[in-house]
């Protein structure tokens, strides 16, 4: 076993098949079957189901992911610490994040991390909740990850580094509810029309306490794809319950922001696994915490 023959067999769980993963390696099909092929004499059991041009993991396959993951991690990590050597003029970073943290701070974070150190790529992968997070940094899918969460979130295989709080805010249209206001009382919501985004979000969290506090309101959209949030809120659809990293945004496109009173939010945190980081994503935990402190 090698760890080209790890990549190829990751590549082709990520890719869905044999042929969009040989594309995605640049090697040709039968190439890329040899390898696994070896690799399955080498387990000495069978990695997928051959159903025509369809490959469908087995239960050894399935059980090989996450050592695959680690494994192959471990040799990038290996990679980058050598790399080091030469300041980080080269290499890539992989970052999960929530899609509200994607927009700010995420946004700030690699713009300075890209300055530091330019010549290193930040791959930014998607996640939808905390869970999906914790379970990507964890399993090696990505080594650091960005979330928000309500409450207390936990993982034994992560650290957790905190950033700081960002607090709910409503975005309205411009012509929309609550005229010259800065602020709203929670309790003013009864009754608005409000887009919602999927369950396990800390948006949704927070809109779903407000139910059952008793304040009714009605869910005139709910969307998973945060990049509709806000054409729906300027199309005067219904308002929105966000965090405050959406704020400039929001201005921007002509919509108007106001603070929910009583204050909440949601803890903002760095992910990663537990043991040595690559030196980008220990120069990245670094200075995203430095700038937390100050």
């Amino acid at each position: 076993m090698d760890i080209r023959q790890l990549e190829y067999f990751l590549a082709i769980v990520d890719r869905g098949g044999f042929n969009r993963a040989a594309a995605a390696l640049y090697v040709s099909q039968p190439s890329l079957s040899q390898a696994v092929r070896a690799l399955e004499r080498d387990l000495g059991s069978e990695l997928f189901h051959r159903i025509g041009r369809r490959a469908v993991l087995t239960e050894a396959g399935r059980a090989l992911i996450e050592p695959a993951r680690e494994a192959v991690r471990s040799l990038e990590t290996a990679r980058a610490s050598v790399a080091s050597v030469h300041e980080l003029r080269e290499g890539r970073l992989d970052v999960a994040s929530t899609p509200t943290q994607a927009v700010e701070p995420l946004t700030t974070l690699v713009s300075a991390f890209s300055r530091r150190y330019p010549g290193v790529s930040v791959a930014i992968k998607a996640a939808f909740t905390a869970r999906n997070v914790i379970d990507m940094v964890r399993t090696g899918a990505v080594e650091l990850g960005l979330l928000a969460s309500a409450g207390p979130v936990s993982g034994k295989e992560v650290v957790f580094h905190g950033l700081g709080r960002q607090r709910f805010v409503l975005v309205v249209p411009a012509e929309g509810p609550f005229a010259d206001r800065t602020a709203v009382e929670c309790r003013e919501l009864a009754g608005q029309r409000l887009i919602v985004g999927q369950p396990g979000t800390g948006m949704r969290a927070y809109v779903d306490t407000l139910r059952e506090q008793g304040i009714e309101f009605t869910v005139a959209a709910e969307s998973e794809h945060r990049v509709s949030l806000m054409p729906l809120v300027l199309a005067g659809v219904g308002l929105m319950v966000v965090t405050d990293a959406w704020r400039d945004l929001a201005r921007r496109l002509g919509a108007r922001v106001l603070d929910i009173e009583p204050e909440t939010g949601l803890d903002i945190a760095l992910v990663s696994r537990r043991g040595s980081l690559s030196p980008a994503a220990a120069a990245f935990v670094t200075a995203a915490t430095s700038a937390a402190d100050r």
